[in-house]
């Protein structure tokens, strides 16, 4: 393999023959464009439209996190009676529980985004094969191809029993 990148019109880099997207870099999408499984994969095209979808879910998460916050904060402390108060903790530990989730997914979507700049997304970190669009599409965080993570998965059952 040689480790040469060619630096595009467009400013993208193509290195062994991966497409990586500088955050830089933005490239205009049909309002309707959905990636194919008939055009070049993870082409720049593709990586603009996993890149918008990331940084949207991105945005949602810390938005919603800044209202948990928010009404984590607004909220009357000394409240009536005991069984007002243990609901209330229930309530908070949930909303504290919800923002750790979304804090762990954050950290998911910047490294799926950190891949796109590097020309990895899209592939297998443990095989190196193609993702596949069908799936980063319904799991845009995905590192593993199917059979990768059916594996893991599978591993980790043994192990628990």
């Amino acid at each position: 393999m040689n480790n040469s990148a060619t630096v595009l019109d467009n400013g993208v880099t193509k290195e062994d023959g991966r497409y990586a997207l500088p955050s830089t870099i933005n490239i205009d999408l049909p309002k309707d464009y959905r990636p194919s499984s008939d055009e070049e994969y993870m082409n720049p095209r593709q990586l603009a439209y996993f890149r918008n979808k990331l940084r949207e879910w991105r945005d949602q998460l810390v938005e919603e996190s800044r209202q948990t916050m928010e009404n984590l904060r607004d909220e009357v402390r000394d409240v009536g009676d005991e069984a007002e108060r243990a609901t209330r903790e229930t309530e908070n530990s949930l909303e504290l529980r919800t923002r750790d989730r979304y804090r762990k997914l954050i950290s998911k979507i910047d490294k799926a985004l950190r891949r796109i700049e590097e020309g990895r997304y899209g592939y297998c970190e443990e095989t190196d094969e193609e993702i596949g669009v069908e799936r980063l599409e319904a799991r845009p965080i995905a590192t593993l191809s199917l059979d990768a993570q059916e594996r893991r998965e599978h591993l980790q059952k043994q192990m628990g029993d």
